[in-house]
């Protein structure tokens, strides 16, 4: 997985490409960790060039949402690929997390 991140104004916007997996989503774990201690309260997971998310992967998505949610902040995933849709919706993820196509569209959510 590389991992690009992108500031908007006051919005962090991540971009895992590739897979997310066990030995991948530790990097977004601490990069997401980071920020939130950092005290970020919006931030855009862009999932458009994700090809595979595992357990560990939902984990880390989970885990951030869980923490933004206790700070008041917003999630939004944005651009989920059918396959890594399919993971989300089996998981029950996408009635958690505000969803949306574009990244203009998930800028505007958030």
């Amino acid at each position: 997985m590389n991992l690009e991140q992108e500031r908007r104004d006051d919005i962090l916007i991540l971009r895992p490409r590739g897979r997310l997996d066990s030995s991948s989503s530790p990097e977004l774990e601490r990069v997401i960790t980071e920020q939130l201690e950092a005290g970020t309260q919006r931030v855009v997971f862009d999932l458009s060039a994700l090809d595979y998310i595992s357990s560990a992967g939902l984990r880390v998505v989970l885990l951030a949402g869980k923490k933004l949610r206790a700070s008041k902040g917003k999630l939004v995933l944005v651009g989920l690929r059918d396959m890594v849709r399919e993971v989300f919706d089996m998981s029950g993820f996408l009635t958690l997390f505000a969803v949306t196509d574009t990244l203009d569209e998930g800028l505007a959510k958030v």
